[in-house]
């Protein structure tokens, strides 16, 4: 239903095209990753993989599960919610290496948060956290890379702004653009394996941000 949703959502809120390597898969079982840049970005990612006959379920900030409605959904649901530094932060990878077993695939954002910027130009992914690393080396599971690109043309900077985005995104219906890479084999080094993950997500993110013309992209 939230895939579904969010497909409706993005359509009335800007124009998504979608491309993907030759050699891309979202085998069931998969870890997909996604640079992270917006409020709108999961809906952006969820709606691409949709169309890509691809469901996941979702690693979210669990502030998420809270809100009315929605929280019901995501539990409903199955998405998983991360409590961030706490002490059931671990339980996060307690489901999301359950949810692969049962062969779903995972959304994971591996930055952890939004960057701490008020424009809505595009930008390289930022450093990755551990989680990724350690639901990998505990499930084997293949990590699939995805970049997205446009979300933060919906809705970015402070709270005001953010508003005023979203109210006048169906109005200015801004380009979208995620792209799909292929999977990838990561080292048995942690470090080495949370590198080669960000780096192939910031590959899939060059390309979907080299398509609207992003100057960020488009320099590198």
């Amino acid at each position: 239903m939230l895939s579904h949703l969010a497909d409706a959502l993005v359509l009335a809120f800007g124009r998504l095209t979608v491309t993907a390597d030759a050699d891309a898969e979202l085998a069931p079982g998969s870890i997909v990753v996604a640079n992270h840049t917006s409020l709108a970005d999961p809906a952006v990612v969820l709606a691409a993989l949709h169309r890509l006959g691809a469901r996941p379920v979702v690693m979210a900030t669990a502030g998420l599960w809270r809100v009315p409605v929605l929280g019901g959904a995501l539990a409903r649901e199955g998405h998983i919610p991360v409590h961030r530094g706490g002490p059931s932060a671990a339980d996060a990878l307690d489901g999301a290496a359950e949810a692969l077993g049962r062969g779903r695939l995972v959304l994971i954002y591996a930055e952890g948060g939004l960057p701490h910027r008020t424009d809505a130009a595009e930008t390289a992914p930022g450093a990755f956290r551990s989680g990724l690393s350690r639901l990998v080396r505990r499930t084997g599971a293949p990590v699939v890379p995805v970049g997205q690109a446009g979300a933060r043309r919906v809705t970015s900077g402070r709270t005001a702004k953010q508003l005023a985005g979203l109210f006048t995104a169906p109005l200015r219906r801004p380009e979208l653009h995620v792209h799909v890479g292929a999977p990838v084999a990561l080292t048995p080094d942690g470090a080495l394996r949370t590198e080669r993950a960000r780096t192939a997500v910031t590959a899939a993110w060059r390309t979907a941000a080299g398509r609207l013309g992003e100057p960020a992209a488009l320099a590198a």
